[in-house]
């Protein structure tokens, strides 16, 4: 019974504490059905999904238009030229961009795609733009892509079988051209991750050939350098999804050889990453995740029983209750090796600690507010403390052990 009575706190606790912040809710399913490696973007009201590869293993062309109001799909023109996977797309100035990609769902058997469309929402229509000229003119598959600065820019990727890519290309919609910049900095890397805030990119992540990584730089695309930032805090990984809200950016979803379903926040200010809300769905990776007017959509991709069409929408945190809460109650070390401590100002009764599937893993009396909390024997991962106060007050707290 008393394991029973904490869980409902774990469940009860985000919103007590933040309202409808840091949550997920799920939203119906993608209509066109489960799909992995797909792209997908934005343009004004409405999130836009096209290509991937469906459970038939057949690769797909169709675009699709989600309505965030209704929580509707509704089908638009098909993307011109190759049904295509891991493809890149992003948007600039109320239109859509996709290119790139592999066309066959054995990469062995497929070509590499160079080609580049521009989507315009008011027409519905797809027009043809000069193809991308990275990796020598053959194509590439596996890159990343974001817009800053009124332009799109595509790093790195895969263009063989043992081939892999540290370019950085800009492609300026004004007049359709392409400018090679700064190569990323760490070397060739396949499988990243990247977003946006303000008018600069932030890549990282992914794999250097066979191993994954978890360094992360940022790109001025006036000066045209790099800077590496802050560590990733979570585990190495490709396949994420990333998305940025708030002047926030995050990291949802992808593997390091198992499936990831935890959400990471990197806040530029302070140059440091934070654990939000784990996915609200099933772990997965090749999910897409794409933002409509401040309200973000993570779902697709392929998880442990395969295939997937859910949809799941975050609401991003409560900033200043999330403040107010650090003031009141600080983990440290976090990340850390399982021996933390608790700072805080209020007399704390007890702690409970939750893995990831809402499972209890520790409970413990606490006797002072400095007090180290062993909890080595634990395995790596994302945990969920919840703290109990001399006066009944509960907050909730994350954290990492590496």
């Amino acid at each position: 019974m008393k394991q029973n009575i904490y869980f409902l706190i774990l469940v009860i606790a985000p919103n007590f504490i933040t309202g409808q912040y840091n949550t997920w809710t799920k939203k119906n399913d993608f209509i066109a059905g489960k799909r992995e490696r797909a792209v997908a973007f934005s343009i004004g009201d409405f999130g836009y999904v096209t290509t991937g590869i469906d459970t038939a293993e057949v690769l797909l062309k169709d675009l699709w238009q989600y309505e965030p109001n209704t929580d509707t799909w509704s089908q638009k023109a098909d993307l011109p030229g190759a049904a295509r996977r891991d493809a890149i797309a992003f948007s600039v100035n109320g239109k859509g961009y996709v290119g790139t990609g592999i066309d066959n769902v054995n990469a062995l058997l497929g070509s590499k795609l160079k080609d580049f469309w521009e989507y315009d929402p008011i027409m519905n229509s797809w027009t043809p733009k000069a193809d991308f000229p990275g990796s020598g003119g053959n194509g590439v598959y596996f890159a990343t892509a974001f817009s800053a600065d009124n332009k799109g820019y595509v790093c790195g990727g895969k263009w063989g079988p043992s081939l892999y890519s540290s370019q950085l290309w800009e492609y300026k919609p004004s007049s359709n051209q392409w400018i090679q910049r700064a190569n990323f900095p760490a070397g060739v890397r396949y499988q990243l991750s990247s977003f946006s805030i303000g008018n600069q990119g932030y890549v990282g992540l992914g794999a250097n050939q066979d191993t994954y990584k978890k360094d992360f730089y940022r790109y001025n695309p006036g000066s045209n350098q790099w800077t590496q930032i802050a560590d990733f805090i979570g585990s190495e990984r490709g396949g994420a999804c990333s998305f940025a809200i708030n002047n926030r950016g995050f990291i949802c979803l992808g593997t390091n050889g198992g499936l990831l379903g935890d959400l990471i926040e990197y806040n530029p200010e302070v140059d440091e990453w934070e654990v939000r809300c784990a996915y609200g769905g099933s772990e997965r990776k090749n999910a897409v995740a794409f933002v409509v007017n401040e309200r973000v959509f993570v779902g697709l991709g392929k998880g442990y029983s395969g295939k997937k069409a859910s949809i799941q929408e975050y609401s991003a945190p409560n900033y200043a209750q999330l403040e107010e809460l650090e003031t009141v109650c600080e983990i440290y070390p976090n990340p850390s090796n399982g021996k933390i401590q608790l700072r805080t100002e209020k007399t704390i009764e007890s702690i409970h600690v939750f893995n990831q599937l809402g499972t209890l893993a520790h409970e413990q009396n606490i006797s002072t507010p400095l007090e180290i909390v062993d909890l080595s024997h634990l395995s790596t991962g994302i945990y969920q403390v919840i703290v109990k106060t001399m006066n009944g007050q509960i907050i909730q707290k994350q954290f990492i052990i590496n």
